[in-house]
């Protein structure tokens, strides 16, 4: 069993910067892929950014490619999300998501076993 939990969400004008973090709980955080996940009103969750358990590979939608950050430091089980230059459109809430058993396919939801609730993120104009 893994609990996730979010923080760092909140109301930012465009242009701006925000930091998410998700803390995990009850396994070996070193172990496993994580991923970040957004959600906007009226829209399916899509895939943001993922790490690798080996902090080797990372990957991101072509959306926030340049602009956004995907760390972790296994150390305190932690994986952060930096995000610069937001858009109005970068509003949604946002999830963090553990990978445990297939680290393939980080961009599909499908590939993750736990989620966190969810932090917003809202960018005005």
């Amino acid at each position: 069993q893994v609990q996730l939990v979010e923080s760092g969400g909140g109301l930012v004008q465009a242009g701006g910067s925000l930091r998410l973090s998700c803390a995990a709980s009850g396994r070996t955080f070193s172990s496993y892929a994580m991923g970040w996940f957004r959600q906007a009103p009226g829209k399916e969750r899509e895939f943001v950014a993922a790490i690798s358990w080996s902090v080797g590979s990372t990957y991101y939608a072509d959306s926030v490619k340049g602009r956004f950050t995907i760390s972790r430091d296994n150390a305190k089980n932690t994986v952060y999300l930096q995000m610069n230059s937001l858009k109005p459109e970068d509003t949604a809430v946002y999830y963090c998501a553990a990978d445990l058993y297939s680290g393939r396919y980080p961009t599909r939801s499908t590939t993750y076993d736990y989620w966190g609730q969810g932090t917003q993120v809202t960018v005005s104009s």
